[in-house]
């Protein structure tokens, strides 16, 4: 029995194969090409060519297109959540409710362990990052087109496949952890968050060369057709899934880190707190005895 069944699998194996060669061999003469290899991995990169015209003759890059379809789809989705299944929620959660649960706690907890003088403002900030980043990424995958100014299809790339995008991210995070230093510590926060001044570079191109990196490679394997058959779904989803995972935690790590080291209090607050804690907790005692 075992055997046979080894035989049946190698048989179907080798079907498939018979029919991924017939296919590569039939459509390859179909295959069209409009730009080289180089030209396709420096517009991955530079994005000046491929430009997506919009209502008002304006020509964007399709980042920019990915980076409002996926805020527009972040936030009709929380709507929803927030209008027809919060009110429904029970002491005894049902699959939904703990998927939810489990998403939102992951950041809260890692904004508490990371920031524990103050964490309310950091755990939704690095929610709402983690999940654009994770959302954004995995936005790829599904490879949505759409027209260029020269007539060409071109698959919605990941939005902080963008250098302009990973910058506006990294610099924002790092605005938040001033501001929080600001709000904390005043002057002295400042100057702590002043001291990771490269910071918002390496936060960056970590986000964007790992982004980038699986894109190129995606792109590399689409553009021979003998490739793009089977090839594609194995190294677009392990590489997308991949940096959509590691680089949602990594940026929200790295905020919610520097973030507690600019709002931890420092001595002479913890020394005027502890002092108004104790003439509050004498005077309730004076007026308890009185």
């Amino acid at each position: 029995m075992k055997e046979q069944n080894k035989k049946k699998i190698l048989i179907i194996l080798l079907v498939m194969l018979a029919i991924l060669i017939v296919g590569i061999v039939m459509t390859h003469r179909y295959s069209i090409r409009h730009e080289t290899v180089k030209e396709t991995m420096r517009d991955a990169v530079l994005h000046d060519r491929n430009k997506i015209v919009l209502p008002g003759g304006l020509q964007v890059d399709p980042s920019l297109v990915s980076g409002f379809v996926v805020t527009a789809g972040l936030l009709l989705f929380a709507a929803l959540i927030r209008i027809f299944a919060i009110p429904r929620f029970r002491y005894v959660p049902g699959r939904f409710q703990m998927l939810i649960e489990m998403w939102v706690g992951i950041f809260d907890g890692l904004a508490k362990g990371n920031s524990p003088h103050k964490n309310k403002a950091l755990g939704a900030y690095i929610f709402a990052a983690g999940t654009y980043i994770f959302t954004g990424t995995m936005f790829e995958l599904f490879g949505f087109q759409a027209r260029t100014a020269q007539g060409h299809s071109v698959a919605l790339p990941a939005p902080l496949a963008n250098i302009n995008g990973a910058i506006a991210m990294g610099c924002f995070s790092y605005l938040f952890i001033v501001f929080g230093g600001i709000c904390t510590n005043g002057f002295k926060g400042i100057l702590k968050a002043l001291k990771e001044f490269s910071l918002p570079v390496s936060m960056t191109f970590r986000l964007f060369g790992a982004l980038l990196s699986g894109m190129l490679t995606t792109e590399l394997v689409y553009y021979y057709i003998t490739l793009s058959f089977f090839l594609p779904v194995i190294v677009g989803v392990l590489f997308t899934v991949l940096h959509a995972l590691i680089q949602a935690y990594v940026l929200t790590m790295l905020t919610s880190v520097y973030y507690g080291e600019v709002t931890e209090v420092t001595e002479s607050k913890k020394k005027n707190h502890n002092k108004k804690k104790k003439n509050k907790d004498i005077n309730t005692e004076e007026a308890v005895v009185s």
